[in-house]
């Protein structure tokens, strides 16, 4: 009896200490490597950049493996371009766009140390800019959008890893677009999806 009341007493205070099993929240920033696609093959080449991202996470468990991990975020997406016009000026391109960002993932957590997350976003693009440089020429253009025919509401998919190291959370992540850019298709705009690499430092309380 004295044996199984330890046990006992063994195994409960190691699933009491396992923080797979506690709600948990934090904060977190990284950088994202985006570019864009076209699954329709529209003629449209694009090279890849940096943006910035940053915002907080919640850790919610379902049972000790699985989990809901919800996540708001400011993200930068976007790409770049370049190339000649009239056969001789040379010119470069970027596109920065800014959106709040909402994956609602589910999360696997196989032990401790690690989780792996996948699931649906949300993300609205609340602002856009444009930098066109040729030369010594460069023309900057920045839009709080308005317009209905450019797409401000997107559905995307997300998947990735997280390694936590007690407080420290280390995260990285891949996402891509499942609705173009165009909204009804009037627009004048390039069609593309965004396609992004997130890498994030975070501290969970």
């Amino acid at each position: 009896m004295s044996v199984i009341l330890i046990a006992n007493i063994s195994n409960a205070q190691e699933n009491a200490s396992d923080s797979r099993s506690t709600l948990s929240y934090g904060i977190k920033a990284g950088l994202n490597l985006s570019n864009v696609y076209d699954t329709q093959s529209e003629d449209f080449n694009a090279d890849s950049k940096l943006g910035f991202v940053a915002g907080a996470f919640i850790a919610i468990p379902v049972g000790k493996y699985l989990g809901f991990h919800p996540e708001i975020l400011f993200s930068q997406k976007g790409y770049k371009a370049s190339g000649t016009y009239l056969g001789m000026m040379e010119y470069e391109f970027t596109r920065t766009s800014n959106f709040i960002d909402l994956p609602l993932l589910i999360s696997f957590k196989p032990s401790e140390m690690f989780t792996v997350v996948a699931g649906p976003q949300y993300s609205y693009l609340i602002k856009q800019k444009d930098e066109f440089t040729s030369g010594d020429f460069t023309d900057q253009q920045e839009e709080d959008f308005e317009n209905d025919n450019l797409r401000k509401n997107t559905l995307c998919l997300l998947g990735g890893f997280d390694i936590n190291l007690n407080q420290i959370v280390l995260g990285a992540r891949a996402g891509w677009d499942i609705q173009n850019n165009n909204g009804d298709g009037t627009s004048t705009d390039p069609r593309y999806k965004n396609v992004w690499y997130q890498v994030t430092l975070g501290y969970r309380f």
